[in-house]
C-alpha cells in the first residue's frame, strides 16, 4: 500500500501537497500535470469523505441503538435521552501519577493505590456509581440500614447500571472481613450481581498522621480524623472513577428517596449549562454527584491540601480557584461558584446517624429539604377481617396498613407467629403483594414467611388435609395451600385460579426473627378491584 503524505493545516483540514512537475518549454504539459494532480487531490478528498461518513453514520446509528433501547426500558423518555447522551460522551481513562507526588511515601508503596476488593464483580461502563466510605464507630453503626435504603425499590434495570462501592476505610484485616462478611451476608445476590462491591485500602496508603499541625482551634484527634478522611474519600474516588459516567458520593449513615436515582438521571438531564457538582442535599459531603471525568482535577486538588482542611472547605475552594475573580467582591463570587455548584430541591438524601465517626461527636444535623418520606404505600384491598398474633407496637396497627392509613409494626416475631386476612365473602384472588420493610426502617422484614391461601370450597379444604394438594402447592394440616414466599422483604405472585374462590390469605412465620417486622405495603387483587 502506499503512504500518504497529508499533514494537517492550521485550521486542522487536511492538506495533500501538490508536487508539479513542470516540463521545460512546455506550458500545456505543466498544466495537465496540475490539472491530474488536482484531480487526483478531489478523487482522494472524496473517498476520505464517503470514510467518514461511514463512521459519523456508524456512530450515530450506535447511539440511536442506546437511545431506543433506553427509550424502550423507561417511562421518562426524554430526560433518560439526555442521560443516555451524557453517557456517551463523558468515558475519559484516569492517571495517577500525581498521587505519587503529594503522597511521597508511596513511592516505596506503588501498590498502595489500588485497593484490596473483598467482595464485587469489577463491575464497569455504568451509568452511575456509588461511594460510600464507612469506618468503625464506638457506639451505633448504621451502614446496614444505608444499604438497604439505597437499594429498596431499585428495579432490574437500575441495579444493571449502577454500582456501590462500600470503602472500609480501615486497616485492622479483622474488623475489615467482619464488615464484609455481613455485608455478603445480608445482600448475597447483590455481591453476586456486581451491583455491590467491597474495598478496603492497604495499610501502606496511609502516610504517617501523628503530628499533624493543628489548625483552626481542632484538637489533635479532630485533624487527624478530617485529615483521613481527605485520604478516604481521595481513595474511593480513584478506584470509582473508571467504573462509570458519574459518581455520587454518600456517606454510611443515610437514608434515600423512593427512585432516587430516576430524580438523580431526571436533573442532570436538566441541567442547560456546564456544571461541577449537583448536590441532593444540604447536608456535609453527602450526595454529591460529580462527573467522573472530573474526579482526577478535583483528587489532585484534594491531595493538594488534605492536611489542612476539612472536605467541604476544600470542594468549595476548588470552585473559588475556577470562576472568582479576584477584584471582584463575594458576591460576584457566589453567583459564580452557584453556576457549577447546583442543589436540587427537594433533597433525596437525609442524614439519620446521631453518633460520628469521630469519637465522641454527637451530631443531630437534618436536612430541612428532604421533607417526610413515604413510609407506606395504600391500595384499596376487599373487604376483611385482620388478625395477628404478633405484638403490635403502639398505634401501628394491620388494620391500618390494610386500609392504606399507615405501616404496620410489631416486635420480633417467632416461629408460629401469623398475620391474616379473613374476607368477609370468598373472592377470586388474582394475585397478591407484600412489602415488609419501609424506608426509615428497611432491615425490619419478614424473613422465612410464607404466604398460603384457604381454599372457600369446604369439600376441596377436606380433600387437602387428607391427601394432599393436587394443585402444586404444599398443603398445611388446616387445609391452606402453601403459594409463595417471602424474598429479601417481599412476596408477590399470581394466585391459581383452579384453586376457586378464597376464603382467607395468611402470612406463616417459620423461624424466630432478630429484628421487628413491619408491612408496609398489602395489595390483593381481585376481578371486582
Amino acid at each position: 500500500m502506499g503512504r500518504h503524505t497529508c499533514e494537517a493545516g492550521h485550521d486542522g483540514r487536511r492538506e495533500i501537497p501538490v508536487h508539479i512537475r513542470i516540463s521545460s518549454g512546455n506550458d500545456l504539459d505543466m498544466y495537465q500535470s496540475q490539472f491530474l494532480e488536482l484531480r487526483q487531490r478531489l478523487l482522494y478528498a472524496e473517498k476520505e469523505s464517503e470514510k467518514r461518513s461511514h463512521e459519523l453514520s456508524s456512530a450515530l446509528d450506535e447511539i440511536k441503538r442506546v437511545v431506543a433501547k433506553r427509550m424502550n426500558l423507561t417511562t421518562n423518555h426524554t430526560e433518560d435521552m439526555k442521560w443516555t447522551m451524557l453517557n456517551l460522551t463523558r468515558k475519559l481513562p484516569v492517571h495517577l501519577t500525581s498521587v505519587y507526588y503529594y503522597l511521597p511515601h508511596l513511592q516505596e508503596h506503588k501498590d498502595a493505590i489500588f485497593p484490596n476488593v473483598i467482595f464485587g464483580q469489577q463491575r464497569t461502563g455504568v451509568s452511575l456509581v456509588m461511594g460510600i466510605p464507612t469506618v468503625k464507630r464506638e457506639k451505633q453503626h448504621y451502614l446496614m440500614n444505608t444499604l438497604q435504603s439505597l437499594l429498596y425499590e431499585l428495579s432490574e434495570e437500575q441495579k444493571n447500571d449502577c454500582v456501590i462501592i462500600v470503602f472500609v476505610a480501615e486497616v485492622n484485616a479483622e474488623y475489615v472481613n467482619s464488615v464484609a462478611e455481613t455485608v455478603k451476608t445480608s445482600f448475597p445476590r447483590e455481591i453476586q450481581s456486581g451491583v455491590l462491591e467491597v474495598i478496603s485500602p492497604p495499610p501502606s496508603y496511609y502516610p504517617d498522621l501523628s503530628n499533624l499541625k493543628k489548625t483552626f482551634g481542632d484538637s489533635e484527634d479532630r485533624v487527624r480524623w478530617r485529615t483521613k478522611q481527605n485520604l478516604d474519600y481521595s481513595f474511593l474516588m480513584l478506584y470509582a472513577q473508571p467504573k462509570g459516567t458519574f459518581y455520587l458520593q454518600l456517606e454510611d449513615d443515610i437514608i434515600a428517596k423512593p427512585d432516587y436515582i430516576q430524580s438523580i438521571k431526571n436533573f442532570a438531564a436538566k441541567q442547560s449549562q456546564e456544571w461541577m457538582i449537583l448536590e441532593f442535599s444540604h447536608l456535609g459531603f453527602i450526595g454529591k454527584l460529580f462527573k467522573s471525568e472530573d474526579l482526577p482535577l478535583i483528587v489532585d486538588f484534594f491531595l493538594m491540601f488534605y492536611k489542612d482542611k476539612p472536605i467541604d472547605w476544600l470542594i468549595d475552594h476548588l470552585l473559588w480557584v475556577k470562576v472568582c475573580h479576584p477584584e471582584k467582591d463575594a458576591k460576584h463570587c457566589e453567583k459564580e461558584k452557584a453556576k457549577l455548584r447546583i442543589h436540587a430541591k427537594p433533597s433525596l438524601f437525609q442524614h439519620v446517624g446521631i453518633y460520628s465517626s469521630l469519637a465522641g461527636k454527637i451530631q443531630n444535623l437534618k436536612d430541612k429539604d428532604f421533607g417526610k418520606n413515604v413510609l407506606h404505600k395504600a391500595h384499596n384491598n376487599p373487604p376483611a377481617k385482620v388478625h395477628t398474633s404478633l405484638r403490635i407496637y403502639q398505634q401501628y396497627t394491620l388494620e391500618k396498613i390494610y386500609n392504606g392509613k399507615n405501616y404496620f409494626w410489631a416486635l420480633a416475631p417467632v416461629a408460629g407467629d401469623y398475620i391474616s386476612f379473613t374476607f368477609l365473602n370468598p373472592l377470586k384472588v388474582e394475585k397478591y403483594f407484600f412489602r415488609s420493610g419501609n424506608m426509615e426502617h428497611p432491615g425490619d422484614k419478614l424473613f422465612n414467611t410464607t404466604v398460603e391461601v384457604l381454599p372457600a370450597d369446604e369439600t376441596l379444604r377436606k380433600e387437602l388435609v387428607d391427601n394432599g394438594s393436587k394443585f402444586n402447592y404444599p398443603a398445611t394440616k388446616d387445609g391452606y395451600l402453601k403459594i409463595g414466599a417471602f424474598e429479601n422483604g417481599i412476596a408477590e405472585g399470581s394466585i391459581n385460579q383452579s384453586i376457586g374462590k378464597i376464603q382467607a390469605i395468611r402470612l406463616s412465620i417459620n423461624s424466630d426473627s432478630p429484628v421487628w417486622a413491619i408491612l408496609s405495603e398489602v395489595l390483593i387483587k381481585t376481578s371486582e378491584n
